[in-house]
Parts: structure tokens; C-alpha cells; sequence
């Protein structure tokens, strides 16, 4: 499992001393022993504006045995065949595997996609795009080295295969999605942003992720002029943000995000920005800067006019 798993739990069993885990999110389910034999208990535990989101709580149980892509034609027991089902669906991994995407991975609603107890990498080819879908969990998976895919062909259904055009090389792209919980990834490495949330999309929680080495980290709004995203509703808590990165921490166009006690001791520009007027509410983060004179602005306005800007809400 990567690093940022370790918590309290790690150094009371080397003691044999009771599980303590004081992140709020983990804490709803790692301290139970039998937690493999009880993995939708996590589907209680989405903080933030994602509260509520179940994923496939209510259907079966799917496990992932084979690490191949066919993008218009995925077999059964692969990633891809798992994510385009009808329906709810808990997925899990037989084992460690490496995944590299022919083409996006389009994510239908009420899915769990839980990669504990297993090193499940998605790298070396396409992202994960979650479009016009609800209800989704995304747990413990490794992205990096995302890079664009030229389009074609792509399953997105179970009774249906659809023409996509090009894609940006996103890590993890929401467009037009509610209820959104992802929690415990690994992202750094993708040729544009690790994760997007644009066109609409709102009740999104980013929660217990490893962001580095990276440019565009976090983009919230795609467009100063789509103001169909003030309806967004995004809280990103409880994150690391480390070394390699550059900027967008997020960057927040229109809508209400929460920033609220995050580690950030890497950036080269700024920390959070944005503009379009978004609600923006930054508490209980640590900064450490890193020392260099472009890195002394925690929270960026650049040279916007005060239309763009005045009606932010900070508090510190």
C-alpha cells in the first residue's frame, strides 16, 4: 500500500496495542479487524460535500483478475468490462496488477471501484473520465504517467459503445457528475490535470490523496464564462500536496469549495487561485513554503480586477 496509508494503527500492533487511527475518515472503518470481510462499511464514510455517496453499496461483489484493456470490447473479469455494468457493483482486485488504459475509462454510476489490499496502478495510457454519472467511490488506486488517448471506439455502457474524440490526459476528469468521493489516491505524472471537476459537476470530495510532481494539479470550473458551475459543491480535505508540484491547489472558478486541513509543503506558484467569484472557504491547512520568492503566494488573485475576486470568502 503506499506510504501515506501508514497511520497510528501500524504502530499499536508493532506494541499489541489497541487500533487508534485519528483521520476522521479512516476511523469509520480501518480499526475493524474483519475490515476485508466488511468492505462496504466504507460506503458510510464520504466526508464532505460527497456525504451520501454509497457507490455500488447495494450490488454484488466484482473482482478484477485481468489487467488487459480492449477499450470497445472489454472481456469480463477486467477493469473496464467491471465499470460499464448496469447497475451497483462493489469492485475489487484478485492481486497487485498494473493497468494501462487503451483509451478513458468511462465510469458508470453506483460503482465502488476499492483497490485495498492490493498495489493497483493505473499508468503508461488513458485516465479515468466519470461523465453525466452519480454515486461513484474510487479507493486506493496509483495514477500517473497519464497521457493523452487519441480517441475511437470506447465502451461506456453495458449495451453500448460510443465514438469519443481525443482527451486531454487528465488523471481523473468529472464532467457533468454528482456525488463523487475519492479517497486514498496516488496521482502525479499526467500530461494536464491530476483531477478536474468541470461542466456542472458538484457533491465531490477529494479526500486522503498523495498529490506530486506535477504542473496543473487541481482544476475546479473550466471556463470564466460557464457559470452553470455555480452550482458546484466541492470539499478537499485531508490531503498531501508535496514535493514537484507547481500550481492549482485548486484553482476554483464559480461555485463553493471547502480547503480544509491539508498538508501543502511543495508549490513553485501559488497554492490555491481562482476567479469567477467562487466561494472559497481555507481552513485548518499547514503551509510550509518551500523558500523560493514565486512560492510566497498561498492564495493567488494575479492580476484579476476586484469583479473577479471580491466576492471570495477566505478564512484562515
Amino acid at each position: 500500500m503506499p506510504e501515506f496509508y501508514i497511520t497510528k494503527r501500524v504502530l499499536a500492533e508493532s506494541k499489541k496495542g489497541p487500533c487508534e487511527v485519528t483521520n476522521p475518515v479512516d476511523s469509520c472503518w480501518r480499526c475493524d479487524p474483519n475490515w476485508e470481510k466488511n468492505r462496504k462499511k466504507l460506503a458510510n464514510c464520504a466526508p464532505g460535500f460527497a456525504r451520501g455517496t454509497t457507490g455500488g453499496k447495494g450490488g454484488e461483489f466484482y473482482v478484477v483478475i485481468d489487467p488487459i484493456d480492449n477499450a470497445g470490447d472489454p472481456k469480463p473479469g477486467t477493469l473496464r468490462h467491471a465499470v460499464t455494468q448496469t447497475g451497483p457493483l462493489w469492485i475489487t482486485f484478485k492481486g497487485s496488477m498494473t493497468i494501462k488504459l487503451e483509451q478513458e475509462l468511462i465510469v458508470t454510476s453506483d460503482k465502488t471501484i476499492d483497490a485495498r489490499g492490493a498495489n493497483v496502478e493505473i499508468c503508461n495510457g488513458a485516465g479515468i473520465t466519470i461523465q453525466f454519472a452519480k454515486n461513484v467511490i474510487i479507493h486506493g488506486l496509483h495514477i500517473h504517467h497519464i497521457i493523452p488517448a487519441k480517441g475511437g471506439k470506447i465502451k461506456d455502457g453495458e449495451n453500448h459503445v460510443g465514438l469519443r474524440s481525443a482527451n486531454d490526459g487528465d488523471g481523473v476528469s468529472l464532467f457533468g457528475a454528482t456525488n463523487i468521493w475519492l479517497d486514498h489516491l496516488s496521482l502525479h505524472h499526467c500530461v494536464d490535470g491530476l483531477i478536474d471537476v468541470i461542466q456542472g459537476s458538484t457533491a465531490v470530495t477529494s479526500s486522503n490523496c498523495h498529490f506530486t510532481d506535477h504542473n496543473d494539479v487541481m482544476l475546479f470550473g473550466a471556463s470564466d464564462s460557464y457559470s452553470a458551475d455555480e452550482k458546484m459543491q466541492v470539499t478537499v480535505a485531508l490531503n498531501h500536496f508535496g514535493k514537484g508540484l507547481v500550481e492549482r491547489m485548486p484553482r476554483c472558478r464559480f461555485g463553493f469549495i471547502h480547503v480544509v486541513n491539508n498538508d501543502y509543503n511543495h508549490w513553485f506558484l501559488y497554492a490555491i487561485g481562482g476567479t469567477s467569484h467562487p466561494t472559497i472557504i481555507s481552513q485548518g491547512n499547514r503551509y510550509s513554503t518551500p523558500g523560493t520568492f514565486t512560492a510566497k503566494e498561498v492564495t493567488c488573485r494575479g492580476l484579476l480586477k476586484p469583479a473577479q475576486w471580491k466576492n471570495w470568502n477566505w478564512v484562515s
